[in-house]
């Protein structure tokens, strides 16, 4: 069953900074070799160097368990990119398509996701490969690759939906 804001058996809280209207929390910094966008990968590569993230207090803790999977994803702000384009020419030859066609780093709301593999974790370090982001960027997440995970907790009734439910046009392709 859904909760809504109870502290389930086992499950620990920490004061977390007070929440704002789409106000975001870094709760960790990334380490890649990349200082330049110039130089850093488009794409990240599962067998690229081996990048750091440090997870800050009192976040630390919620890293337990996520040895337990291959890949994570990682959610980062791009604190460098731009944020004002809506057409961009990634081939850079005049040819353009709309921001929210591409993974471009310049974004409304610059924010980078990266499927990573999980290599090892030493404390408040996890050390993956797979990132595509500057050395510095801001931490938001941390995911079990969505591939990978299943969930948990009880199922609820939106887990057995299919295509042919009453509001499986709400989700269709037009």
């Amino acid at each position: 069953m859904v909760r809504e804001n109870e502290i389930r058996q086992n499950e620990v809280a920490v004061a977390a900074p007070e929440a704002d209207d789409a106000a975001l929390t870094f709760i960790g910094r990334i380490s890649t070799p990349w200082t330049s966008r110039l130089t850093c990968p488009r794409q990240g590569r599962h067998d690229g160097p081996i990048c750091r993230i440090e997870i800050f207090e009192p976040w630390v803790e919620a890293l337990h368990g996520v040895d337990a999977f291959e890949r994570l994803e990682i959610l980062y702000w791009l604190d460098q990119s731009r944020r004002d384009l809506v057409m961009q020419s990634p081939a850079s030859n005049g040819e353009v398509r709309g921001t929210f066609s591409l993974r471009s780093p310049v974004r409304p709301n610059p924010i980078g996701s990266s499927i990573v593999v999980f290599e090892s974790i030493e404390g408040a370090i996890l050390s993956v490969r797979g990132l595509d982001c500057l050395d510095g960027t801001p931490l938001l997440d941390i995911k079990p690759d969505r591939t990978l995970f299943k969930p948990i907790s009880p199922p609820q009734a939106g887990d057995f939906e299919t295509g042919d439910g009453p509001t499986a046009r709400d989700c269709q392709k037009a």
